[in-house]
This record gives structure tokens, sequence and C-alpha cells, in this order.
């Protein structure tokens, strides 16, 4: 297969302005690893007599901003009053990093979600020990457990999620990209907290294991995007949360006494057992598949909610 690389008229284009929006965003995406393309696109930009007198003005810019900075003495050791505020600046450093990193995680981690699983994992922790249901809350929590990750994810990227998404999705590195880490940051987030859960609450007698929601939750996920990117990812994800609402929950209602128990067993069948697991694991595959194939969708502007 030929390599693409950017054309001379193409890089014109762009420097004028004129280039078509897809044609712009796949050309700034081809520059970041094509040393070449990225010399031609900037011969082309600073070849424009009108392109100068604004670089100028940005280097001049950066020029007087690194002039302002305050000079550190040389040749002398610092005293202890250098140390204390250099120690504090480190630490405001660090810290500013640790909040870029939460910032671009995703509005999930940033948000009530977060706060809303560990307070599901702590309720299922009382329900156990203060309720008195002992170990008839593992089955509860292994029907949940699946659908946690979807909420972090309608909640990730989309114009109704993400007050940044007009930024975030028309830069190189958004789209689909930017979806999957913050996808992997949820995900990254669930699993440990449920699994500190399960290790903490009674022992049950029978029924699917503390890892087989794993499967079916990843199934899910992937579900949740690729439907999304057909109808955005929060309707994607409510769509695949109601789904499985309406598979496992809503049977039990009416037709038992005891709803959440009879929803645990119902529950159970789509567990336990190689052949669900495999139906898990068959089913995102192809989900992961369809999403593949629909990964250009994620570079436009969501248009639904």
């Amino acid at each position: 297969m030929t390599a693409w690389h950017v054309a001379d008229e193409l890089a014109l284009r762009y420097a004028a302005g004129t280039a078509a929006e897809t044609e712009a965003w796949s050309l700034e995406k081809h520059v970041e690893s094509c040393a070449r393309c990225a010399d031609r696109v900037s011969g082309a930009v600073c070849g424009r007599g009108d392109a100068l007198p604004l670089l100028e003005g940005v280097r001049a810019a950066v020029l007087a901003a690194a002039a302002a900075e305050p000079v550190r003495s040389r040749g002398r050791a610092p005293g202890w009053g250098a140390l204390r505020t250099w120690g504090r600046a480190r630490g405001r450093g660090a810290a500013t990093r640790i909040g870029r990193v939460l910032w671009a995680a995703g509005p999930a981690l940033r948000g009530a979600w977060a706060a809303a699983l560990v307070l599901v994992a702590l309720g299922a922790v009382a329900l156990a020990y203060g309720g008195g249901l002992g170990g008839s809350v593992r089955p509860l929590l292994l029907v949940v457990a699946p659908v946690l990750p979807l909420a972090g994810v309608g909640l990730s990227y989309g114009r109704s999620a993400d007050p940044m998404h007009e930024i975030t999705a028309t830069t190189p590195g958004g789209g689909l990209r930017l979806l999957l880490i913050r996808t992997a940051a949820v995900l990254a987030v669930t699993v440990p907290v449920l699994t500190l859960a399960w290790a903490v609450l009674p022992a049950s007698a029978g029924g699917p294991g503390a890892v087989a929601w794993l499967l079916p939750g990843l199934a899910m996920t992937l579900g949740a995007l690729a439907l999304g990117s057909y109808v955005g990812c929060r309707t994607g994800a409510s769509s695949v949360a109601a789904c499985w609402a309406a598979a496992v929950a809503v049977p039990a209602f009416g037709t038992s006494p005891s709803p959440a128990a009879e929803t645990a067993r119902l529950a159970a069948r789509y567990f336990a057992g190689p052949a669900a697991q495999s139906g898990w694991a068959l089913a995102a595959v192809c989900c992961a598949g369809l999403l593949a194939l629909r990964r250009r969708s994620f570079d436009h502007l969501e248009t639904t909610s």
C-alpha cells in the first residue's frame, strides 16, 4: 500500500486557510509522525508574506516571556529559605501534573460518577454487614457490576458530557483515541473498587465467581462505544444499560415475592459456565470490530446527546 503524504497543493491551501476541515484534520494528524511533510507545511506557511509578521510576533512574545522569568542566582549554594521555596514550588508542580492527568482522564473521573461508584461499593458492604443480608449481597453486586462502567463511559465523551468537546473533537489527538483513553481510565477505577468490595463481602454459596462480571462488563462497554458511534456516547451507554435491566431486572418484578433474589437468580445464568463467558467474549470481539470500522465517526463533532 502506497504511503500517503501531503501534496504541495494541499500544503498551500492549508497555509492559506482554504483547505477543507477533513483535509486539515488529516494533514495535522499526519505531520505529527512525518518530518518531511511537517517541513513542507512549515515552508508553505513561512512562504506566505502575511504569515511572517505573525510568526515574528509570536517569536517576540515567547522571547519576552522568557526574559521576564526570574533569574536564579548562580555560584553559591541556596540557603534554607531558598530550599523551602524550591520544595514548595516542586510540590505545586507535582500537584499540577496530577491535576492535569485527572483532567485529561475525562469528565467522568472529575464528576459525580467516581463518587457514585465508591458509594455503591460501600453500600454493598453496609448492606452485607449492617443490613443483615450477608452473602446474598454478592449476587446483587454481580448484577450491577457490568453496567457501572457504562455510566462513566457515557459521561466521558460528547457534547452533553464534556464542556471541552468542541475543542477536543477537532484536535488531531481527539476522536476515538481520546475516547478509548478515557474509557480505560473509567475501567482502571471501576475494576479495583469492585475487586476490593468483593474481597470484603461475606462469601456466598454457589453462584458465579467474583470475576464473572469482567467479560460481560467489557462486552457491554465496547457495545456502548460501538452504539455511541451512531447515536452518541450517552445514548449508547443508556441503551445498553436499559437492555441489561430489561433482561435481568424487569422479569423479576411481579413474578416473585422477592424481586432482588429473583433478579440475582436470573442474572446467574448470564454469568455462570464456559458457554456464557464464551458468548460474552465473542460479543466483545464483534463490538470491537464494529468500533474499529466506525472509528472515523468520532472525528467529527457529536450532534446527538
